[in-house]
C-alpha cells in the first residue's frame, strides 16, 4: 500500500493549511465556534489560543505530509487523530452554543476519523 501514502500526506497538507490560514486568521475558527464578540471578532485571548491551535495543525500536518512511510507516518497520524479527538471533546463540550458544539465535534470528529482511516494507507 506504500503507494497510496499520498492520501494521508494529502490530508496532512490540508491540515497544516488549514492551521496556517487560521494563525493568520483566527476568525476563521473563532467565528463558527461562536467564540466572536457582537463585532464578530475573537477577543484577545480566544485569537491567541486559536493561533496557539492553528501552529499545532500546521505541525502535525507537515509531520503527515513528511514523516518516511510506515511507523513514523502512523505516529505522526497518531497525533494528528488525537488532537481532532481532543478538539472534538473539548469544543463538543465547551463552547458556548448548542449548534456550535455539535458542528465542532462533528466536524473535529470527521477529521478524527479520516485521518485515522488513512493510517490504512501509510505504507509499511
Amino acid at each position: 500500500m506504500a503507494q497510496l501514502t499520498w492520501i494521508p500526506r494529502a490530508l496532512g497538507v490540508a491540515t497544516a493549511v488549514y492551521g496556517a490560514a487560521v494563525t493568520a486568521r483566527p476568525t476563521l475558527m473563532a467565528k463558527p465556534t461562536g467564540l466572536v464578540n457582537a463585532a464578530g471578532s475573537p477577543s484577545r485571548g480566544v485569537a491567541v489560543l486559536t493561533r496557539s491551535i492553528g501552529v499545532r495543525d500546521v505541525a502535525t500536518g507537515l509531520a503527515m505530509a513528511l514523516a518516511p512511510a510506515g511507523a513514523p507516518l502512523r505516529a505522526a497520524i497518531a497525533v494528528r487523530v488525537v488532537s481532532d479527538l481532543a478538539d472534538a471533546v473539548g469544543f463538543g463540550t465547551g463552547l458556548p452554543g448548542a449548534d456550535a458544539r455539535r458542528n465542532s465535534a462533528l466536524v473535529a470528529g470527521g477529521w478524527a476519523a479520516l485521518c485515522g482511516l488513512s493510517a490504512l494507507a501509510a505504507g509499511s
